[in-house]
């Protein structure tokens, strides 16, 4: 038998309707739980107790100062509220207020310390000892030291000006240098052209290949002159001798070879490499000869692919300063020939540093292309070139980028044999000698019919924002 259904009242079925859109649309178990005041309490208890008991204590130092020497708190950098749609008002507007910390106080006084706490105060002074008595002068009066030199010099004048404003930055216009042109392509290598150097007399210049062999050029026509062989690999660093008629030259061979000029022979070898070279160099007063290669043994200033610099001491033996603001590796150095800086750079940007620290001076940006060589001269030309043939002429005390070409390659190579591998300036700081891919050597020089009217300085001083935050 069918039970019988229970009929209700209009009333009562209005009423359940209206309940179930309430817990339908008013449903408020997803939002969060009321704070519990307990609870809070006990969780900055924890806190402070685990992670602020040994420098809580600090907060009481201030308690001996007088009122006017506490410093006030400033709240904000402008008389103006800083969320957006907030009106001026006496309580919104920014004052200086003295800091209240009143229940952090009785918070952090009502903690009970731990027993392994007990235990390090009992064998361990406490570092408000230590500075009260270094605080204490000769006449026995303890003070407290100021916290900042700015309230040094805001106690010494009474002032209420702990800051002054600054000084609006103002950018250098940079220096007018005429553009560079070819003036004349060299061949004869039969293999990538890998260094180059200039003899101090500035008559001639020895390039090292990938043939294996070191010729010399004479500078002023472009003739080959000598030609030495002795390398079993690439020859990678060549450096002349300023004192004597030697030529060094050092390659992926492990082999330092030392060329008397006179008789055109190796009369040196120096051994202790255990892998390839790529680098040398002379000092400019005595007869040191700095090398290094791929087994990590470098002296001086060496830049590495472990993107890292280093200023190296020469009389400890020792690093003495490393750089780490290259993202990847650092493939090019030079040093400027009359200021005491010198430059990096690395697939990411170039980087100006200063003596004898490594002090920061500048980025140069715009070259997008890995960097393999750098030059400069005593007109504060800054060249670099890259693998793809490119090459950005810069302002050294600016970092303005002048120019930019593109090297050509000769003809019968391909057009991805446009990289430049070295390159220098000549005594006179008036031809720049780049070498190549495509196995030639090129010599570029100054326009010597271009003027500011012509080639006039693009330049815009760029609008520094200082950010808030």
């Amino acid at each position: 038998m069918a039970e019988d259904i229970v009929k209700h009242s209009v009333h009562t079925l209005v009423f359940r309707s209206l309940k179930r859109s309430h817990d339908m649309f008013l449903y408020d178990n997803s939002l969060p739980l009321k704070r519990d005041e307990k609870s809070d309490q006990v969780k900055k208890s924890c806190k402070i107790r685990d992670e602020y008991f040994m420098v809580k204590d600090f907060a009481s130092a201030k308690e001996n100062l007088p009122v006017s020497d506490i410093p006030p708190l400033i709240e904000g950098a402008h008389p103006y509220p800083s969320a957006a749609g907030v009106a001026l008002t006496p309580e919104t507007a920014a004052n200086r207020t003295q800091p209240s910390h009143t229940g952090v106080q009785q918070l952090m006084s009502s903690l009970p310390p731990t027993d392994s706490q007990l235990s390090a105060g009992k064998e361990s002074v406490s570092i408000m000892e230590i500075q009260k008595k270094a605080l204490v002068p000769a006449g026995g009066k303890e003070k407290m030291a100021p916290s900042s030199k700015a309230l040094v010099a805001a106690e010494g004048t009474k002032s209420t000006a702990l800051m002054q404003q600054r000084k609006a930055t103002s950018l250098p216009k940079p220096q007018w240098h005429p553009p560079w042109k070819l003036m004349r392509v060299i061949s004869g290598h039969t293999g990538w052209v890998r260094s180059v150097t200039v003899e101090p007399g500035n008559q001639w210049f020895a390039t090292g290949s990938a043939d294996r062999t070191i010729k010399i050029w004479e500078l002023g026509s472009g003739k080959l002159k000598l030609s030495l062989t002795g390398h079993i690999s690439t020859v990678r660093g060549l450096a002349v001798s300023s004192r004597q008629p030697y030529l060094f030259s050092c390659g992926e061979d492990k082999q330092v070879k030392c060329w008397d000029l006179e008789y055109n022979k190796v009369v040196r070898h120096y051994h202790g490499h255990l892998s390839a070279i790529y680098s040398l160099d002379l000092h400019p007063t005595i007869d040191v000869l700095f090398t290094c290669g791929r087994d990590a043994t470098t002296r001086v200033i060496t830049g590495s692919h472990d993107c890292t610099i280093r200023l190296w001491d020469l009389a400890a033996g020792k690093s003495k300063v490393t750089l780490t603001n290259h993202k990847k590796s650092i493939r090019a150095l030079v040093l400027h020939p009359t200021q005491f800086s010198f430059a990096s750079a690395s697939p990411d940007n170039i980087k100006q540093w200063k003596f004898p620290d490594g002090n920061f001076l500048q980025n140069l940006i715009g070259h997008n292309s890995i960097v393999n060589c750098m030059a400069v001269n005593s007109d504060d030309v800054l060249v670099s070139g890259g693998d793809n043939g490119t090459m950005h002429f810069w302002d050294w005390k600016t970092g303005y980028n002048f120019q930019r070409s593109q090297a050509s390659v000769q003809p019968g190579s391909l057009d991805s044999e446009a990289g430049i591998f070295a390159m220098t300036f000549d005594l006179s700081s008036s031809r720049l000698i780049t070498c190549e891919a495509d196995k030639t050597i090129k010599i570029y020089k100054e326009d010597d019919t271009a003027s500011e009217e012509t080639h006039p300085v693009n330049w815009k001083p760029e609008i520094l924002k200082r950010k808030r935050y």
